[in-house]
């Protein structure tokens, strides 16, 4: 029997139910919808819609349907079309004709979306908390590296060195603009739809902002039609977990990078790389290539959705039922890609004389020859010209050392070709923010109080 059969000569063909069934998936409501299902029984009470023998009924059925589905010997049945008819059929069966009063003044609208909101509200703050815990792991290794030492790249080519310390942490401010958007827009989706019915509201006394109370949410809807039609928070959410996806891609692409013989940079703990099923010397970073391979997946969720949602008039619309699948999936993905990065990174070898001997050629000190020709008061651009020109010498075929040129040329000499030394040029990054040992103690100190600071604001959640 569906929800609405009083409406229908006969009941659905079964090629309308095998196509639009949604209980395979939305299952993962049952807990949010068991929440909502109290909190709008005891907003009936308040309303005298129900009595207290009558809500007694329905709230012991609630709570054996969640023994029977949390025991997993929940009985569900062809008719059960979603989580949230099953269990209203359930509640119906154990209690009996006051049981049907549970929809009282309810729509599944209302109910889907308050579900869902519940859900996003306790998923986004465990995926801040993963991110979280990442941004720990690079702290660490942050920590533990020192004043070690690496070639910074632009367009993939050595540009300066700078402290291995100061790389690990840009990933990890960037990770940390990503648990500021998840709180943000679990912030902005802290609404409860409940009471807006199918579309209009109700003629019964609901109490919505009672039960938004009653539930934890920040505040009540403002607009019925707005409150069963709004997703804006499902695709907020997808591209938060979207843009994660893109930085955990770039953390997986360097050690991709880095993990290769030519780069020789880090090597993989035997418990977070793979074989190969043909050549017995391989050591395949899996798990950094998945990294890579499913943040297209989660991108593709996100602009699935908004394809989805750009032409729909108001209100609800089935095709809001597409807004599930691709949420949880981005949800399971990016949380099972945080836990297994933070496993590799927190267990990898950073090979660190790779790293500086990569570092330490002479054209890496490049541009602190031309700074210093401008502290002496020559102009950049013919600073630039002329170490620029002491370089293309340097790498002619059979050409002098740069640090020969250097020391012949008589606006540079011995004390610049001191710059050239193994080491010296990353300790000359000093200004704010920068990648030298003065500036990265610093930003390890003020990434310490930030993880501090967002480990509070999790806390606070709780």
């Amino acid at each position: 029997m569906t929800l609405w059969h009083g409406r229908f000569a006969e009941g659905p063909a079964e090629a309308l139910w095998a196509y639009t069934v949604s209980l395979p998936f939305d299952q993962a409501l049952a807990q949010d919808d068991l929440v909502g299902s109290r909190a709008h029984v005891r907003g009936l009470v308040r309303g005298k819609l129900l009595d207290a023998d009558e809500a007694g009924a329905i709230l012991a059925a609630l709570d054996q349907v969640e023994v029977e589905l949390d025991d997993g010997v929940f009985d569900f049945v062809p008719a059960d079309e979603d989580i949230h008819t099953a269990i209203e059929r359930r509640v119906t069966e154990l209690a009996g004709p006051t049981g049907a009063k549970l929809h009282t003044g309810r729509s599944r609208n209302d109910q889907v979306a308050t579900a869902l909101r519940l859900w996003c509200k306790r998923e986004l703050a465990l995926v801040a908390a993963r991110v979280l815990e990442l941004q720990e792991v690079l702290a660490a290794r942050a920590d533990e590296v020192g004043e070690a030492y690496l070639p910074g790249y632009t367009h993939l080519q050595q540009a300066q060195p700078v402290l291995l310390a100061h790389h690990l942490l840009a990933h990890g401010w960037a990770l940390a603009r990503d648990v500021d958007r998840l709180l943000d827009t679990r912030r902005r989706l802290d609404v409860s739809p409940l009471g807006a019915g199918a579309l209009a509201g109700s003629s019964l006394p609901l109490d919505p902002h009672g039960t938004a109370s009653d539930l934890g949410f920040d505040r009540a809807f403002e607009n019925s039609i707005d409150a069963v039609s709004d997703r804006d928070f499902v695709a907020e959410a997808l591209f938060d977990l979207a843009l994660i996806g893109v930085h955990l891609s770039r953390i997986g692409e360097e050690v991709v990078v880095w993990s290769t013989e030519e780069f020789g940079f880090l090597r993989l703990d035997d418990a977070y790389a793979t074989g190969s099923s043909m050549l017995p010397q391989k050591k395949n970073p899996d798990i950094a290539e998945l990294a890579r391979g499913k943040a297209g997946r989660i991108i593709g969720n996100l602009t699935g959705l908004l394809a989805t949602l750009k032409g729909l008039p108001l209100a609800y619309n089935r095709d809001l039922q597409e807004d599930k699948e691709p949420l949880f999936d981005a949800v399971q993905q990016i949380s099972l890609a945080l836990v297994a990065i933070s496993g590799m990174l927190a267990t990898a070898e950073f090979r660190i004389d790779r790293m500086q001997e990569a570092a330490d050629t002479p054209t890496s000190a490049a541009v602190d020859l031309a700074e210093l020709l401008v502290s002496n008061g020559t102009p950049f651009r013919e600073a630039h010209a002329v170490v620029g020109d002491l370089v293309r010498q340097s790498l002619a075929d059979d050409g002098p050392s740069l640090a020969g040129l250097v020391k012949a040329h008589p606006s540079l000499g011995p004390s610049a070709a001191a710059l050239l030394e193994p080491g010296v040029a990353v300790t000359r990054r000093t200004t704010p923010g920068g990648a030298g040992p003065v500036p990265v103690a610093d930003q390890r100190r003020r990434f310490a109080e930030r993880l501090a600071a967002d480990r509070a604001r999790l806390t606070a959640l709780v």
